[in-house]
């Protein structure tokens, strides 16, 4: 009886910390990053400004975006991440509306480099 008391707190426990979790909640930035652009040269990004990507998979890197947004940089100036997350989502969205020039407008908006420096940890 103690055993089976033992599981079933530690079962309430799980689910209040599940039930806690907001649905709101972003994936974590290195989950997005790695959906998005890895591997290098074949990633989702790499399709999308290339002009080989699905109408899905084009929709799928916005909402990778706005995830990305949502989340809070690890470091540096938040409002700075918060520019550069915005560019990233609106030119993504343009190349999904089918923008003429987006793409290339979407690869130059994509730093990963400047980023990384700014606000990776």
């Amino acid at each position: 009886m103690k055993k089976w008391t033992v599981a079933c707190v530690a079962l309430a426990v799980s689910l209040v910390g599940v039930a806690a979790m907001s649905a709101d909640d972003p994936p974590p930035i290195k989950e997005i990053m790695k959906k998005a652009h890895t591997p290098p040269g074949k990633s989702l990004l790499s399709k999308v400004t290339s002009g080989k990507a699905s109408d899905e998979e084009k929709k799928q890197l916005v909402e990778l975006y706005e995830a990305l947004g949502k989340n809070k940089p690890p470091k540096g100036d938040e409002e700075e991440w918060k520019k550069r997350t915005d560019a990233m989502i609106a030119a993504a969205k343009d190349v999904a509306e089918g923008a003429k020039g987006a793409p290339a407008k979407l690869g130059k908006t994509v730093n990963c480099g400047a980023c990384h420096k700014a606000h990776r940890a």
